[in-house]
């Protein structure tokens, strides 16, 4: 195995750091050994490096068995709260939405969940206006069918906020119970 000495110098709002570690070109298993010499001495950085426990890289969220009657989604005063989803330190999530409606469905509709971002001024737009902005949406596509279960295809989108406010609609003529999961990753 062929090694030699790489160094990298880092530049942070302390000081200049250089770190030298050897360039290993096979895979191993082996411990590495890392020196890190801190310069200048006037502006010197002491302390610790250390990350402790399981890095997390993602999270499971769900919001189960809320009922929806039926409320079309353009009528955002009458959208049923699902509760929070806090996505705070992640950067995307997967959307899946399932349920069961209250009978056979006889006309063709849509269930589904708008999570819009719990911030002041978005929420202010939305309670006052009726304006939804930034959301993320999910829905399933109900048919007159004999089955009552339904769910949607699972959906990826880039998280913008640390926290969604939940509002599920239902335009299908039956009442449903809807659960959300929502599968948070970096």
């Amino acid at each position: 195995m062929s090694r030699s000495v790489r160094n990298v110098a880092l530049i942070l709002g302390v000081g200049l750091f250089l770190i030298s570690f050897p360039t290993v070109r096979a895979a191993t298993s082996e411990v590495q050994r890392v020196i890190v010499a801190n310069f200048p001495e006037l502006q010197r950085v002491a302390g610790t490096v250390a990350v402790e426990g399981t890095v997390r890289h993602a999270s499971f969220v769900s919001i189960k068995d809320v009922r929806v009657p039926p409320v079309d989604p353009q009528e955002t005063g009458r959208l049923i709260d699902g509760g929070l989803v806090a996505t705070d330190g992640f950067t995307a999530v997967v959307l899946s939405l399932s349920g069961q409606t209250q009978g056979k469905v006889l006309r063709s509709g849509m269930v589904g969940a708008i999570l819009v971002p719990e911030e002041e001024t978005i929420t202010t737009a939305f309670e006052e206006d009726g304006q939804i902005q930034f959301p993320l949406e999910i829905n399933a596509t109900l048919a007159s069918l004999p089955f009552r279960s339904f769910a949607s295809q699972q959906a990826r989108f880039t998280i913008a906020f640390p926290r969604y406010r939940v509002r599920l609609y239902n335009t299908t003529e039956k009442s449903a119970t809807v659960s959300l999961f929502a599968y948070l990753t970096n």
